[in-house]
């Protein structure tokens, strides 16, 4: 097995000692070796965050490095939100408004409801909305356009994204609702959802290595950890295609989310107001139904997200006192099975406070 690491503190200088020695009890109480073969998940990438820095990333697998990319999943709904939140702010469009009054190439169809689909219920998965994830298209499939999805035609392979409860009511996990929301992202400023997302978020944050092109440009692919099935077999192609992007397009790095999860620590603690304002980050991480903020799962005290797509497994956490996070990135279907050890290991040794789901 072979390790690769970078070790960050302050400017970002090589630093040894102390924390290489915790790096390696933490490394103790998980066993990568023992746990990645037993598992069948070819690759972990780590990256540890604590008082408004990355403290240290850790990569482990052959030809794995701590740049190496991996499919966020579900990880990028928060993302997303950030996105539709910083537009929110310069009126856009409002939390609350029926989101058909600012949607042009699709509209929500009719439905029994008095309570429209808002964006808020969009981003607290409240709006009523159906189709909870998607399985992605193989490398030998056609794949279809985002309207095609939204309708359920073929070749989508998922149902239609309907109302079929009444927006507001309940809280029920869609990530067909974030796929209207990257359709309202494109209708509103004319420009392709990987393209807003690039220039809203992903380079303020200098995510320089993340993208939400489908599919993924020769360079990026040549970076990236090809996906495999839980008996250890890896998926035509090297992974699946998802023209679903702000529900589970993000191509990422740990170190890239742990500079997502530190922009929102700071903006939480009022030293920043780089994407967004205090009060933005706030409706973020504020249980609405529920556990679920706008975009993220809401803790007392903690903030993140996991992600499960087809051959890649993830989960971020972030102290909302700004204290400490992780993010922890595999490409297997097993991959849950060694991120909740890893959390616990990192947990143990760090002294981290109480709380983690």
């Amino acid at each position: 097995m072979r390790r690769r690491s970078l070790l960050l503190l302050g400017s970002g200088a090589l630093y040894a000692g102390p924390l290489e020695d915790r790096i390696r009890r933490i490394e103790q109480r998980w066993s990568p070796v023992a746990s990645m073969a037993a598992a069948q998940v070819p690759a972990v990438s780590i990256a540890v965050f604590r008082d408004g820095q990355i403290e240290w990333a850790r990569a482990y697998g052959v030809a794995t490095t701590t740049g190496t990319l991996f499919q966020a999943a579900s990880i990028s709904k928060p993302v997303a939100a950030m996105a539709a939140l910083h537009m929110a702010q310069f009126g856009n469009f409002t939390l609350d408004e029926p989101i058909n009054q600012k949607l042009k190439s699709w509209q929500v169809p009719p439905h029994e409801f008095t309570s429209p689909v808002t964006l808020r219920g969009i981003l607290s998965h409240t709006a009523g909305l159906t189709v909870s994830g998607f399985p992605g298209y193989a490398e030998d499939a056609e794949a279809p356009s985002v309207l095609e999805v939204l309708d359920g035609r073929k070749p989508a392979n998922t149902p239609p994204i309907r109302v079929d409860v009444a927006p507001g009511s309940l809280y029920r996990y869609s990530g067909g609702g974030y796929t209207v929301l990257q359709v309202l992202l494109e209708d509103r400023f004319g420009k392709s959802f990987p393209e807003l997302m690039r220039r809203i978020v992903l380079q303020r944050l200098s995510m320089y290595t993340s993208t939400y092109e489908q599919p993924l440009p020769a360079e990026s692919a040549s970076r990236a950890a090809v996906g495999f099935h839980a008996n250890g077999r890896s998926y035509t192609g090297g992974w699946h295609l998802y023209p679903e992007m702000a529900a589970a397009g993000l191509w990422t790095t740990p170190i890239d989310l742990a500079k997502f999860a530190l922009e929102l620590q700071q903006t939480l603690a009022g030293k920043s107001t780089k994407i967004l304002e205090q009060s933005s980050a706030e409706l973020m991480v504020t249980p609405h139904i529920g556990r679920h903020g706008l975009g993220l799962v809401a803790l007392p005290a903690w903030f993140g997200h996991s992600g499960s797509n087809a051959g890649y497994r993830c989960q971020f956490w972030a102290a909302r006192n700004g204290s400490h996070g992780a993010a922890v990135m595999t490409n297997s279907d097993n991959g849950m099975k060694l991120i909740k050890p890893i959390f616990d290991a990192i947990t143990a040794e760090c002294a981290w406070p109480p709380g983690l789901a």
